[in-house]
Protein backbone atom coordinates (compact mmCIF):
# COMPACT_ATOMS: atom_id res chain seq x y z
CA UNK A 1 0.00 0.00 0.00
CA UNK A 2 1.56 3.29 -1.07
CA UNK A 3 2.27 5.91 1.94
CA UNK A 4 1.21 9.49 1.56
CA UNK A 5 4.83 10.53 2.89
CA UNK A 6 6.77 12.95 0.22
CA UNK A 7 9.61 11.88 1.33
CA UNK A 8 9.50 8.25 0.34
CA UNK A 9 8.13 8.89 -3.16
CA UNK A 10 11.88 7.81 -4.82
CA UNK A 11 11.64 4.98 -2.62
CA UNK A 12 7.99 3.99 -3.92
CA UNK A 13 9.20 4.11 -7.89
CA UNK A 14 11.30 1.88 -6.92
CA UNK A 15 9.07 -0.47 -5.85
CA UNK A 16 7.14 0.00 -8.73
CA UNK A 17 10.77 -0.48 -10.57
CA UNK A 18 11.61 -3.51 -8.68
CA UNK A 19 8.01 -5.72 -8.76
CA UNK A 20 8.19 -5.15 -12.56
CA UNK A 21 11.93 -6.77 -12.79
CA UNK A 22 12.04 -10.64 -11.29
CA UNK A 23 14.86 -11.06 -14.19
CA UNK A 24 17.82 -8.79 -15.41
CA UNK A 25 15.77 -9.05 -18.83
CA UNK A 26 12.71 -7.46 -17.66
CA UNK A 27 15.20 -5.04 -15.48
CA UNK A 28 16.64 -3.43 -18.72
CA UNK A 29 13.52 -3.13 -20.06
CA UNK A 30 12.24 -1.17 -16.83
CA UNK A 31 15.03 0.91 -17.15
CA UNK A 32 14.66 1.29 -21.17
CA UNK A 33 10.80 2.86 -20.33
CA UNK A 34 12.22 5.26 -18.28
CA UNK A 35 14.88 6.28 -20.02
CA UNK A 36 12.54 6.59 -22.91
CA UNK A 37 10.50 8.77 -21.65
CA UNK A 38 13.43 11.21 -20.64
CA UNK A 39 14.00 11.46 -24.11
CA UNK A 40 16.75 9.09 -24.63
CA UNK A 41 17.26 7.61 -28.35
CA UNK A 42 17.84 3.81 -28.72
CA UNK A 43 20.77 2.93 -30.50
CA UNK A 44 22.37 -0.20 -32.18
CA UNK A 45 26.00 -1.62 -31.74
CA UNK A 46 25.89 -3.13 -35.01
CA UNK A 47 24.91 0.55 -36.94
CA UNK A 48 27.34 3.30 -37.15
CA UNK A 49 27.32 6.09 -34.48
CA UNK A 50 29.35 9.10 -36.46
CA UNK A 51 26.29 10.06 -38.49
CA UNK A 52 23.96 9.35 -36.07
CA UNK A 53 25.37 10.92 -32.80
CA UNK A 54 25.34 14.68 -31.57
CA UNK A 55 26.51 16.59 -29.29
CA UNK A 56 23.35 17.84 -26.80
CA UNK A 57 21.16 14.78 -27.41
CA UNK A 58 20.64 11.26 -25.25
CA UNK A 59 20.65 7.03 -26.03
CA UNK A 60 21.10 4.37 -25.24
CA UNK A 61 21.47 0.33 -26.26
CA UNK A 62 21.89 -2.88 -25.16
CA UNK A 63 23.02 -6.03 -25.21
CA UNK A 64 21.41 -9.59 -25.10
CA UNK A 65 18.83 -7.31 -23.53
CA UNK A 66 20.01 -8.00 -19.91
CA UNK A 67 22.56 -4.81 -20.37
CA UNK A 68 22.37 -1.87 -21.00
CA UNK A 69 24.47 1.85 -21.57
CA UNK A 70 22.67 4.93 -21.86
CA UNK A 71 24.67 8.24 -21.92
CA UNK A 72 23.88 12.23 -22.43
CA UNK A 73 26.54 14.00 -24.74
CA UNK A 74 27.15 17.71 -23.16
CA UNK A 75 26.89 20.22 -26.17
CA UNK A 76 30.45 21.15 -26.19
CA UNK A 77 32.05 17.54 -26.14
CA UNK A 78 35.58 17.14 -28.30
CA UNK A 79 36.89 14.05 -29.19
CA UNK A 80 39.34 12.91 -26.20
CA UNK A 81 37.15 15.02 -23.56
CA UNK A 82 36.37 13.28 -20.25
CA UNK A 83 33.38 10.83 -19.13
CA UNK A 84 31.57 10.48 -15.98
CA UNK A 85 30.57 6.95 -15.74
CA UNK A 86 28.56 4.89 -12.96
CA UNK A 87 28.52 0.63 -13.28
CA UNK A 88 25.81 -1.43 -11.94
CA UNK A 89 24.59 -4.60 -12.42
CA UNK A 90 20.73 -6.26 -13.15
CA UNK A 91 21.73 -9.46 -11.93
CA UNK A 92 20.57 -11.53 -8.27
CA UNK A 93 21.43 -14.69 -7.07
CA UNK A 94 18.50 -17.13 -8.71
CA UNK A 95 17.49 -20.63 -9.25
CA UNK A 96 17.10 -20.74 -13.18
CA UNK A 97 15.09 -23.96 -14.90
CA UNK A 98 17.58 -26.81 -16.05
CA UNK A 99 17.31 -27.16 -19.48
CA UNK A 100 15.62 -30.33 -19.29
CA UNK A 101 13.56 -29.89 -15.74
CA UNK A 102 10.49 -32.32 -16.17
CA UNK A 103 10.96 -34.52 -12.49
CA UNK A 104 8.59 -36.24 -10.86
CA UNK A 105 8.72 -38.18 -7.47
CA UNK A 106 6.34 -39.82 -5.67
CA UNK A 107 3.06 -38.41 -6.81
CA UNK A 108 4.43 -35.18 -7.11
CA UNK A 109 5.06 -32.97 -10.54
CA UNK A 110 8.76 -31.06 -9.73
CA UNK A 111 10.98 -29.05 -11.62
CA UNK A 112 14.63 -29.22 -11.68
CA UNK A 113 16.79 -26.01 -10.95
CA UNK A 114 20.53 -24.66 -11.18
CA UNK A 115 21.51 -22.31 -8.80
CA UNK A 116 22.73 -18.69 -9.97
CA UNK A 117 25.08 -17.14 -7.77
CA UNK A 118 25.95 -17.46 -4.58
CA UNK A 119 22.47 -17.21 -3.12
CA UNK A 120 21.32 -17.73 0.90
CA UNK A 121 19.50 -20.85 -0.62
CA UNK A 122 17.80 -22.13 2.77
CA UNK A 123 15.88 -18.89 2.11
CA UNK A 124 14.10 -20.13 -0.78
CA UNK A 125 12.42 -22.77 1.06
CA UNK A 126 8.85 -22.18 1.85
CA UNK A 127 7.90 -19.70 -0.42
CA UNK A 128 5.42 -18.75 -3.07
CA UNK A 129 7.05 -19.27 -6.06
CA UNK A 130 6.78 -18.22 -10.10
CA UNK A 131 9.05 -18.25 -13.12
CA UNK A 132 10.21 -15.63 -15.13
CA UNK A 133 12.39 -14.93 -18.17
CA UNK A 134 12.54 -14.95 -21.53
CA UNK A 135 11.09 -16.91 -23.98
CA UNK A 136 12.45 -17.50 -27.81
CA UNK A 137 9.21 -17.74 -30.03
CA UNK A 138 8.32 -18.38 -33.63
CA UNK A 139 6.51 -15.66 -35.23
CA UNK A 140 3.22 -15.82 -38.06
CA UNK A 141 5.86 -14.98 -40.35
CA UNK A 142 8.26 -17.40 -39.48
CA UNK A 143 10.96 -15.20 -38.04
CA UNK A 144 12.18 -15.64 -34.36
CA UNK A 145 11.93 -13.12 -31.66
CA UNK A 146 12.35 -13.23 -28.09
CA UNK A 147 9.35 -12.19 -25.59
CA UNK A 148 9.60 -11.30 -22.16
CA UNK A 149 7.48 -13.52 -19.70
CA UNK A 150 6.59 -12.86 -16.17
CA UNK A 151 3.78 -15.59 -14.41
CA UNK A 152 2.16 -13.84 -11.65
CA UNK A 153 0.68 -16.33 -9.98
CA UNK A 154 2.30 -18.94 -7.52
CA UNK A 155 3.23 -22.21 -9.47
CA UNK A 156 6.42 -23.30 -7.63
CA UNK A 157 7.26 -24.43 -3.63
CA UNK A 158 10.49 -25.39 -2.55
CA UNK A 159 9.03 -27.77 1.11
CA UNK A 160 11.30 -27.93 4.22
CA UNK A 161 10.83 -31.20 5.46
CA UNK A 162 8.98 -31.23 8.85
CA UNK A 163 11.16 -30.94 11.91
CA UNK A 164 9.30 -33.95 13.50
CA UNK A 165 11.08 -36.21 10.99
CA UNK A 166 14.62 -33.90 11.54
CA UNK A 167 15.59 -32.26 14.14
CA UNK A 168 19.19 -30.24 12.81
CA UNK A 169 20.03 -27.56 14.77
CA UNK A 170 21.69 -26.26 11.90
CA UNK A 171 19.23 -25.97 8.66
CA UNK A 172 21.44 -28.71 6.17
CA UNK A 173 20.22 -29.70 2.09
CA UNK A 174 21.74 -30.98 -0.84
CA UNK A 175 21.53 -28.32 -3.19
CA UNK A 176 21.06 -31.04 -6.09
CA UNK A 177 18.31 -33.65 -4.91
CA UNK A 178 16.27 -31.60 -1.73
CA UNK A 179 16.36 -27.65 -3.66
CA UNK A 180 13.77 -29.25 -6.15
CA UNK A 181 10.80 -27.21 -6.32
CA UNK A 182 7.25 -29.06 -6.50
CA UNK A 183 4.62 -27.82 -9.13
CA UNK A 184 2.05 -30.11 -8.28
CA UNK A 185 0.22 -33.48 -8.56
CA UNK A 186 0.31 -35.93 -10.62
CA UNK A 187 -3.01 -36.82 -10.39
CA UNK A 188 -4.31 -33.43 -11.05
CA UNK A 189 -2.38 -32.99 -14.39
CA UNK A 190 -3.54 -36.21 -15.64
CA UNK A 191 -7.29 -35.09 -14.74
CA UNK A 192 -6.35 -31.86 -16.13
CA UNK A 193 -5.33 -34.00 -19.42
CA UNK A 194 -8.31 -36.07 -18.99
CA UNK A 195 -5.99 -39.13 -18.86
CA UNK A 196 -6.35 -41.81 -15.83
CA UNK A 197 -2.78 -42.22 -15.48
CA UNK A 198 -3.14 -45.97 -17.49
CA UNK A 199 -2.08 -44.88 -20.65
CA UNK A 200 1.32 -45.40 -22.15
CA UNK A 201 3.37 -43.21 -23.38
CA UNK A 202 2.84 -42.81 -27.04
CA UNK A 203 6.43 -43.16 -29.16
CA UNK A 204 6.91 -40.08 -30.91
CA UNK A 205 6.62 -40.60 -34.36
CA UNK A 206 9.21 -40.59 -37.32
CA UNK A 207 6.99 -39.04 -39.82
CA UNK A 208 7.58 -35.21 -38.79
CA UNK A 209 10.67 -33.54 -39.42
CA UNK A 210 13.92 -34.18 -37.90
CA UNK A 211 14.36 -32.76 -34.08
CA UNK A 212 17.68 -32.37 -33.40
CA UNK A 213 17.13 -32.10 -29.67
CA UNK A 214 13.83 -32.82 -27.50
CA UNK A 215 11.09 -30.16 -28.14
CA UNK A 216 10.36 -27.76 -24.94
CA UNK A 217 7.55 -29.83 -24.46
CA UNK A 218 9.59 -33.02 -24.31
CA UNK A 219 12.10 -31.54 -21.71
CA UNK A 220 9.67 -29.68 -19.19
CA UNK A 221 6.33 -30.33 -18.13
CA UNK A 222 4.09 -29.79 -21.23
CA UNK A 223 1.45 -27.14 -18.59
CA UNK A 224 5.12 -25.54 -17.65
CA UNK A 225 5.56 -24.70 -21.97
CA UNK A 226 1.58 -23.64 -21.85
CA UNK A 227 1.67 -21.31 -19.68
CA UNK A 228 5.33 -19.59 -20.84
CA UNK A 229 3.07 -19.77 -24.19
CA UNK A 230 0.27 -18.18 -23.04
CA UNK A 231 2.10 -15.15 -21.42
CA UNK A 232 4.34 -14.93 -24.51
CA UNK A 233 1.52 -14.50 -26.44
CA UNK A 234 2.12 -17.49 -28.76
CA UNK A 235 0.91 -21.30 -29.29
CA UNK A 236 3.35 -23.75 -26.92
CA UNK A 237 4.48 -25.19 -30.53
CA UNK A 238 6.00 -21.89 -31.35
CA UNK A 239 7.77 -21.86 -28.00
CA UNK A 240 11.64 -22.43 -29.17
CA UNK A 241 13.39 -22.70 -25.92
CA UNK A 242 13.47 -20.16 -22.98
CA UNK A 243 15.89 -19.10 -20.01
CA UNK A 244 13.59 -19.00 -17.06
CA UNK A 245 14.60 -18.21 -13.42
CA UNK A 246 12.19 -18.85 -9.85
CA UNK A 247 11.33 -15.46 -8.26
CA UNK A 248 9.40 -14.98 -4.92
CA UNK A 249 5.85 -13.70 -5.89
CA UNK A 250 5.54 -11.70 -2.47
CA UNK A 251 5.73 -7.88 -3.70
CA UNK A 252 8.25 -5.29 -2.53
CA UNK A 253 7.19 -2.96 -0.03
CA UNK A 254 7.74 -0.30 2.56
CA UNK A 255 8.16 -1.01 5.89
CA UNK A 256 8.94 -0.63 9.63
CA UNK A 257 7.30 1.43 12.51
CA UNK A 258 7.76 4.78 10.90
CA UNK A 259 7.60 3.57 6.81
CA UNK A 260 11.74 3.88 6.80
CA UNK A 261 12.66 0.51 5.81
CA UNK A 262 12.25 -1.63 2.04
CA UNK A 263 11.50 -5.62 2.44
CA UNK A 264 12.02 -6.80 -1.06
CA UNK A 265 14.30 -9.34 -3.15
CA UNK A 266 17.22 -8.17 -5.42
CA UNK A 267 18.09 -5.06 -3.73
CA UNK A 268 21.77 -6.33 -4.19
CA UNK A 269 21.84 -4.46 -7.22
CA UNK A 270 18.36 -3.30 -8.73
CA UNK A 271 18.54 -0.28 -5.50
CA UNK A 272 21.96 0.59 -7.52
CA UNK A 273 20.85 -0.05 -11.06
CA UNK A 274 17.49 2.53 -10.49
CA UNK A 275 19.62 5.04 -8.61
CA UNK A 276 21.60 5.40 -11.78
CA UNK A 277 18.90 5.52 -14.04
CA UNK A 278 17.04 7.99 -12.01
CA UNK A 279 20.29 10.03 -11.18
CA UNK A 280 21.28 10.11 -14.83
CA UNK A 281 17.96 11.72 -15.66
CA UNK A 282 17.27 13.96 -13.34
CA UNK A 283 20.72 15.15 -13.88
CA UNK A 284 19.16 16.44 -17.70
CA UNK A 285 16.16 16.88 -16.53
CA UNK A 286 16.34 21.03 -17.56
CA UNK A 287 16.25 22.02 -21.23
CA UNK A 288 19.86 23.53 -21.14
CA UNK A 289 21.68 20.89 -18.49
CA UNK A 290 23.74 19.86 -21.72
CA UNK A 291 24.36 23.60 -22.91
CA UNK A 292 27.59 24.02 -21.14
CA UNK A 293 28.92 20.46 -20.72
CA UNK A 294 32.55 19.23 -22.45
CA UNK A 295 31.85 15.70 -21.19
CA UNK A 296 29.44 12.42 -21.43
CA UNK A 297 27.16 11.30 -18.52
CA UNK A 298 27.10 7.98 -18.81
CA UNK A 299 25.79 4.78 -16.78
CA UNK A 300 26.36 0.67 -17.46
CA UNK A 301 24.10 -1.42 -16.21
CA UNK A 302 25.99 -5.23 -16.67
CA UNK A 303 24.38 -8.55 -16.57
CA UNK A 304 26.47 -11.66 -15.03
CA UNK A 305 28.22 -9.64 -11.50
CA UNK A 306 26.74 -12.59 -9.45
CA UNK A 307 28.74 -15.17 -11.44
CA UNK A 308 32.06 -13.27 -12.21
CA UNK A 309 30.88 -11.14 -15.14
CA UNK A 310 32.96 -13.00 -17.62
CA UNK A 311 30.29 -13.26 -20.19
CA UNK A 312 29.75 -11.01 -23.40
CA UNK A 313 27.22 -8.93 -21.51
CA UNK A 314 29.40 -8.54 -18.55
CA UNK A 315 31.49 -5.84 -16.94
CA UNK A 316 34.42 -8.06 -18.06
CA UNK A 317 33.58 -8.28 -21.53
CA UNK A 318 34.21 -5.58 -24.01
CA UNK A 319 30.80 -3.84 -23.95
CA UNK A 320 32.29 -0.43 -21.63
CA UNK A 321 35.89 -0.28 -23.23
CA UNK A 322 33.79 -0.63 -27.02
CA UNK A 323 31.29 1.77 -26.03
CA UNK A 324 33.74 4.21 -24.65
CA UNK A 325 36.10 3.98 -27.71
CA UNK A 326 33.66 4.83 -30.32
CA UNK A 327 32.56 7.61 -28.34
CA UNK A 328 36.01 9.04 -27.77
CA UNK A 329 36.15 9.90 -31.21
CA UNK A 330 33.29 11.37 -31.72
CA UNK A 331 33.45 14.94 -33.20
CA UNK A 332 32.28 18.30 -31.58
CA UNK A 333 28.86 19.96 -32.66
CA UNK A 334 29.50 22.39 -35.76
CA UNK A 335 28.45 25.53 -33.12
CA UNK A 336 31.20 25.16 -31.39
CA UNK A 337 34.04 23.08 -32.61
CA UNK A 338 36.98 24.30 -34.13
CA UNK A 339 37.61 21.64 -36.95
CA UNK A 340 41.09 21.46 -37.25
CA UNK A 341 41.23 20.21 -33.75
CA UNK A 342 38.42 18.27 -33.99
CA UNK A 343 39.69 16.53 -37.16
CA UNK A 344 42.84 15.73 -35.84
CA UNK A 345 41.64 14.32 -32.49
CA UNK A 346 38.65 11.95 -33.87
CA UNK A 347 41.24 10.49 -35.91
CA UNK A 348 43.47 10.12 -33.60
CA UNK A 349 44.27 6.51 -32.34
CA UNK A 350 45.06 8.40 -28.54
CA UNK A 351 41.45 9.95 -28.44
CA UNK A 352 40.33 6.53 -26.86
CA UNK A 353 43.57 6.94 -24.17
CA UNK A 354 43.14 10.47 -23.59
CA UNK A 355 39.30 10.37 -22.46
CA UNK A 356 40.08 7.38 -19.94
CA UNK A 357 42.86 9.12 -18.59
CA UNK A 358 40.51 11.77 -17.39
CA UNK A 359 36.93 9.75 -16.62
CA UNK A 360 36.02 8.40 -13.73
CA UNK A 361 33.65 5.44 -12.96
CA UNK A 362 31.43 5.16 -9.82
CA UNK A 363 31.26 1.26 -9.12
CA UNK A 364 27.81 1.04 -7.64
CA UNK A 365 26.68 -2.11 -6.06
CA UNK A 366 24.94 -2.82 -2.68
CA UNK A 367 26.98 -2.41 0.90
CA UNK A 368 26.26 -4.06 4.23
CA UNK A 369 24.84 -2.62 6.96
CA UNK A 370 25.59 -2.83 10.41
CA UNK A 371 23.94 -6.08 11.95
CA UNK A 372 22.24 -5.85 15.34
CA UNK A 373 22.54 -9.23 16.24
CA UNK A 374 25.88 -9.69 15.06
CA UNK A 375 28.07 -6.47 15.96
CA UNK A 376 31.09 -8.34 16.31
CA UNK A 377 31.17 -9.16 12.77
CA UNK A 378 31.92 -5.31 11.65
CA UNK A 379 34.89 -3.00 12.11
CA UNK A 380 34.34 -1.15 15.32
CA UNK A 381 34.70 2.57 13.46
CA UNK A 382 33.50 1.05 10.43
CA UNK A 383 29.53 0.33 11.17
CA UNK A 384 27.22 1.75 8.16
CA UNK A 385 23.82 2.42 9.43
CA UNK A 386 20.54 2.32 7.02
CA UNK A 387 19.16 6.08 5.92
CA UNK A 388 22.43 7.57 7.13
CA UNK A 389 23.80 7.75 3.15
CA UNK A 390 25.63 5.79 0.51
CA UNK A 391 28.43 3.96 1.84
CA UNK A 392 32.16 4.51 0.44
CA UNK A 393 34.09 0.64 0.33
CA UNK A 394 37.40 0.63 0.98
CA UNK A 395 39.68 -2.25 0.67
CA UNK A 396 43.80 -2.13 1.20
CA UNK A 397 44.02 -5.31 -0.99
CA UNK A 398 41.96 -3.40 -3.78
CA UNK A 399 38.90 -5.70 -3.87
CA UNK A 400 37.37 -2.34 -4.37
CA UNK A 401 39.15 0.60 -6.27
CA UNK A 402 38.28 2.74 -4.41
CA UNK A 403 41.28 5.49 -3.44
CA UNK A 404 41.90 9.14 -1.40
CA UNK A 405 41.46 11.21 -5.11
CA UNK A 406 38.32 9.31 -5.77
CA UNK A 407 37.01 9.94 -2.19
CA UNK A 408 37.84 13.57 -2.50
CA UNK A 409 35.41 13.99 -5.58
CA UNK A 410 32.81 11.69 -4.23
CA UNK A 411 32.81 13.76 -1.20
CA UNK A 412 32.30 17.31 -2.69
CA UNK A 413 30.06 15.93 -5.42
CA UNK A 414 28.07 14.96 -1.72
CA UNK A 415 28.70 18.16 -0.65
CA UNK A 416 27.19 20.02 -3.95
CA UNK A 417 23.89 17.77 -3.75
CA UNK A 418 20.74 18.91 -3.49
CA UNK A 419 19.23 18.48 0.63
CA UNK A 420 17.29 15.06 0.65
CA UNK A 421 13.83 15.40 2.33
CA UNK A 422 14.93 13.65 6.07
CA UNK A 423 18.12 15.67 6.53
CA UNK A 424 18.03 17.82 9.61
CA UNK A 425 20.64 20.06 8.83
CA UNK A 426 20.10 23.97 7.88
CA UNK A 427 22.07 23.76 4.62
CA UNK A 428 20.47 23.75 1.52
CA UNK A 429 22.55 21.03 -0.47
CA UNK A 430 24.13 17.99 0.85
CA UNK A 431 23.88 14.08 0.77
CA UNK A 432 25.68 12.11 3.52
CA UNK A 433 28.26 9.44 3.07
CA UNK A 434 29.82 6.82 5.21
CA UNK A 435 32.87 4.46 4.94
CA UNK A 436 33.27 0.56 4.85
CA UNK A 437 36.37 -1.54 5.37
CA UNK A 438 35.76 -4.96 6.13
CA UNK A 439 37.27 -6.65 9.52
CA UNK A 440 41.23 -8.11 8.96
CA UNK A 441 39.79 -11.90 10.14
CA UNK A 442 36.42 -11.45 7.72
CA UNK A 443 36.29 -11.71 3.82
CA UNK A 444 35.78 -9.51 1.22
CA UNK A 445 32.73 -9.23 -1.60
CA UNK A 446 33.83 -8.52 -4.94
CA UNK A 447 32.29 -5.85 -7.38
CA UNK A 448 32.76 -4.86 -11.07
CA UNK A 449 34.40 -2.25 -9.82
CA UNK A 450 38.04 -3.74 -9.92
CA UNK A 451 37.72 -5.01 -12.77
CA UNK A 452 36.69 -2.32 -14.62
CA UNK A 453 39.55 0.06 -13.27
CA UNK A 454 42.21 -2.41 -14.44
CA UNK A 455 40.68 -2.97 -17.74
CA UNK A 456 39.85 1.02 -18.65
CA UNK A 457 42.59 2.66 -16.26
CA UNK A 458 39.96 4.99 -15.76
CA UNK A 459 39.96 6.18 -12.02
CA UNK A 460 37.53 4.52 -10.10
CA UNK A 461 35.84 4.23 -6.58
CA UNK A 462 33.48 1.64 -5.04
CA UNK A 463 29.85 2.51 -3.22
CA UNK A 464 26.69 1.27 -2.19
CA UNK A 465 23.46 1.64 -0.38
CA UNK A 466 23.61 -0.28 3.13
CA UNK A 467 21.17 -3.29 3.24
CA UNK A 468 20.87 -6.60 5.41
CA UNK A 469 19.93 -10.15 4.14
CA UNK A 470 22.79 -10.09 0.97
CA UNK A 471 21.40 -12.45 -1.56
CA UNK A 472 19.03 -13.39 0.92
CA UNK A 473 15.61 -13.92 -1.79
CA UNK A 474 13.96 -11.38 0.89
CA UNK A 475 16.37 -8.24 1.93
CA UNK A 476 16.33 -5.05 3.53
CA UNK A 477 17.22 -1.33 2.71
CA UNK A 478 16.64 1.71 3.78
CA UNK A 479 13.42 3.59 2.04
CA UNK A 480 15.41 6.82 2.70
CA UNK A 481 18.55 5.80 0.79
CA UNK A 482 17.35 5.94 -2.07
CA UNK A 483 16.50 9.65 -1.96
CA UNK A 484 20.42 9.54 -0.80
CA UNK A 485 22.25 7.79 -4.13
CA UNK A 486 19.77 9.58 -6.72
CA UNK A 487 20.41 12.91 -5.28
CA UNK A 488 24.62 11.63 -4.97
CA UNK A 489 24.57 10.38 -8.11
CA UNK A 490 22.20 13.43 -9.91
CA UNK A 491 25.77 16.07 -8.47
CA UNK A 492 27.88 13.59 -9.68
CA UNK A 493 26.83 14.03 -13.26
CA UNK A 494 26.10 17.86 -12.83
CA UNK A 495 29.75 19.02 -11.69
CA UNK A 496 31.64 16.35 -12.84
CA UNK A 497 32.87 18.53 -15.49
CA UNK A 498 34.04 21.14 -12.90
CA UNK A 499 35.62 18.57 -10.58
CA UNK A 500 37.44 16.53 -12.81
CA UNK A 501 39.64 19.19 -13.58
CA UNK A 502 40.58 20.16 -9.55
CA UNK A 503 41.28 16.67 -8.26
CA UNK A 504 43.69 15.16 -10.87
CA UNK A 505 46.41 13.05 -9.74
CA UNK A 506 48.58 11.74 -12.82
Amino acid sequence: MATTNPSLKSAEDFLSFVNASPTPFHAVKSAKLRLEKAGFKPIKERDSWASKLQPGEKYYLTRNASSIVAFAIGKKWKAGNSIGMIGAHTDSPCLRLKPVSKRQSDGFLQVACETYGGGLWHTWFDRDLSIAGRAMVKTKDGSIEQRLVKVDRPILRIPTLAIHLDRQENFQFNKETQLYPIAGLVAAELNRQGKTGDEKEEPKSEDGPFEPLQTPTERHHPFIVEIVAEEAGVKPADILDFELVLYDTQKSVIGGLNNELIFSARLDNLVMSFCSVEGLIASVASPSALDDDSTIRLIALFDHEEIGSQTAQGADSNLLPAVIRRLSVLPASDSNSDKSYDKVEAESATAYEQSLSTSFLISADMAHSVHPNYPAKYESAHRPEMNKGTVIKVNANARYATNSPGIVLLQEAARRAKKTSISKSSASHGVPLQLFVVRNDSSCGSTIGPMLSAALGARTLDLGNPQLSMHSIRETGGAHDIDHAINLFESFFENFKELETQILVD
